[in-house]
């Protein structure tokens, strides 16, 4: 298997905080919906992006803002749990975990729009 190309790392740095949850919201979701189809290949994939995405977001995210310790539990935290769920192959937690991060996205498009 082939892993994704690592994310732009100056371009994420300099994302807003909500941008930066979207993205990682996308790959959980995708590594959800691939995971219930039985595509590994495409689940795995998105499960390393999405772990890609965090560990920039745990290293960028609120950088010399307020509340950035807080932020960095929730993210390290999420991460755990997370990978727990794929690499138990438990879709509930995933379905769980995909839905908590859906909040996020869906905060950060009527924040764009």
């Amino acid at each position: 298997m082939t892993l994704p190309s690592k994310p732009d790392e100056s371009r994420w740095a300099e994302m807003p905080l909500m941008e930066q949850l979207a993205n990682i919201s996308s790959e959980v979701g995708r590594t959800f919906k691939w995971m219930t189809k039985g595509k590994t290949a495409f689940a795995e994939s998105a499960f390393f992006r999405a772990l890609d995405l965090i560990d920039l977001c745990i290293k960028y995210g609120r950088l010399g803002e307020p509340g950035r310790e807080s932020l960095l539990k929730e993210l390290c935290r999420f991460r755990d749990i997370y990978a727990e769920a794929v690499l138990d192959k438990d879709l509930e937690a995933l379905k769980s975990l995909d839905k908590y991060c859906s909040h996020f996205a869906r905060a950060y498009a009527l924040h764009k729009s």
